[in-house]
């Protein structure tokens, strides 16, 4: 009688990662809350230290996590079937940030097809107008507040064109890169690995410049429901191209160090999953809050 063979599945000992990485969490949700609180009242307030700190700690917690999962993999710890349950956590990690993004595009959405329109009156909310906001135009972008204050819209020529061509063409060095270490063509993979490093931090060198621009044309965190959108949507999307950065910058490390081959390198898939995901979004941004 034959008996099957198990593999051994690897389970790590309790880490310190996750708890760090809370505080990190936490010191960015409040300090990001006292930083918005202080441009709203025109205070001094202590929120951008409390972001910094968050920041830090969550930059501190993901290279210490990548180092010790790195270890555990080069020491022959991990089996194909820990590589499917990491395959399934990181496809749904991305799934929970799609769900995150579709919350903030649908809360644009509902702002311009039907707070908008009801303001102005359409449909049956006629009076909705008159009591609300007499007066009210349905136009996109919103650019006279309720206090009479005037804003602008941000084009989507100049520096998101730029950005758009910046992360369009990152995902493709970065396939190339893939194609790289599938063909244990290590020289291409660097190459092409540093390029679409290069392309993520120039794409948050103009996202800052753009961001000076917008402010200097009066469009801020509080100008109205489009200035929060705006900044919401782009704001996190810049954050997740911090962390994606971050990966591809380990990623690249580890190319150096020769840690992948063709046939074993899910760190490399899964940062570059994470890329092509930000990359996407970055369209449906181009798409509906500069162009539409």
């Amino acid at each position: 009688m034959s008996t099957k063979e198990y593999e051994h599945y690897y389970v790590p000992a309790q880490s310190k990662w996750p708890i760090i990485g809370a505080v990190g969490l936490f010191f960015i949700v409040i300090g990001a809350a006292s930083l918005v609180n202080s441009f709203a009242n025109d205070t001094a307030g202590w929120g951008g230290y409390g972001l910094t700190l968050g920041l830090s700690i969550i930059i501190f917690m993901v290279f210490g996590w990548f180092k010790q999962q790195i270890e555990e993999s080069m020491s022959g710890l991990y089996s194909a079937q820990l590589g499917v349950s990491y395959r399934q956590g990181m496809a749904w990690f991305i799934f929970s940030e799609v769900m995150f993004f579709a919350a903030f595009f649908g809360a644009l959405f509902y702002a311009r097809q039907l707070s908008v329109p009801w303001l102005a009156g359409e449909g049956n909310n006629a009076m909705t107008g008159e009591v609300l906001w007499n007066g009210f135009q349905n136009i996109w972008p919103l650019e006279i507040m309720p206090d009479g204050r005037e804003t602008k819209g941000m084009a989507w020529t100049g520096l998101p064109l730029i950005n758009t061509v910046l992360l369009l063409t990152s995902s493709v060095t970065l396939h190339f890169a893939h194609v790289g270490i599938e063909k244990d063509k290590r020289g291409q993979a660097k190459v092409m690995m540093g390029i679409t490093i290069l392309l993520g931090l120039a794409f948050l060198f103009f996202q800052v410049e753009e961001y000076i621009e917008a402010y200097h044309m009066g469009l801020t965190l509080d100008s109205g429901i489009y200035g929060s959108t705006f900044f919401l949507l782009t704001g996190f999307h810049g954050m997740h191209v911090t962390l994606g950065t971050i990966m591809l910058i380990v990623m690249f490390f580890r190319i150096l160090k020769g840690h992948f081959t063709h046939d074993n390198h899910f760190a490399f898939l899964a940062a570059s999953w994470y890329w092509h995901f930000v990359d996407v979004v970055w369209l449906g941004l181009f798409i509906f809050v500069y162009i539409l």
